[in-house]
């Protein structure tokens, strides 16, 4: 920037001074202020509040929405201890009901009878289980010695050796 120059004005022999200033800052200063005058004529109040009401609204409604799920919580909350009461009794009587049935002797011969043929059953199924295990593994053993077969690469056809005849051809 030039520095500011001061003349004086010497036909009137007026005690006016004048400066010579430049005036781009000026002009930036004067669009800046135009700018800003122009956004705050676009601010609408009524609008702002409208919306700051709305968001108020909202919170509100979130609020009471927040406080009634807390209240049912609670009311959940105490409801729980008698059901693990009452939980705790059927496990104790469920408890009791296996400690008895292990601890009675096995005095009727009707249960002597179901378990000898339960454990016949058992012992035909463990019987074909094994030869179900065997047949899978001569199966599996057989898809191997296939695998190896399929694997093994092919003579190319120029290194194929021609077989000698067996029997040589009749010559008439």
């Amino acid at each position: 920037m030039t520095p500011m120059k001061k003349y004086k004005n010497e036909q009137n022999n007026d005690d006016h001074e004048y400066e010579l200033i430049p005036i781009s800052p000026l002009r930036k200063i004067e669009k800046r202020l135009e700018s800003i005058e122009g956004t705050r004529s676009n601010f609408d109040s009524k609008d702002f509040y409208h919306e700051l009401v709305e968001i108020i609204r909202m919170n509100q409604q979130l609020v009471d929405e927040l406080a009634k799920a807390n209240d049912a919580l609670r009311i959940e909350l105490s409801r729980l201890p008698s059901r693990l009461e009452d939980m705790i009794s059927k496990l104790d009587e469920l408890i009791s009901y296996i400690k008895s049935s292990a601890t009675e002797p096995e005095s009727s011969h009707e249960s002597n009878e179901e378990m000898k043929s339960m454990i016949g059953k058992m012992t035909e199924i463990l019987e074909s289980n094994k030869k179900i295990a065997e047949s899978n593994k001569e199966l599996t053993d057989s898809i191997e010695d296939m695998n190896k077969k399929i694997k093994k690469p092919f003579p190319k056809p120029g290194m194929m050796r021609q077989r000698r005849p067996l029997f040589p051809p009749n010559s008439i």
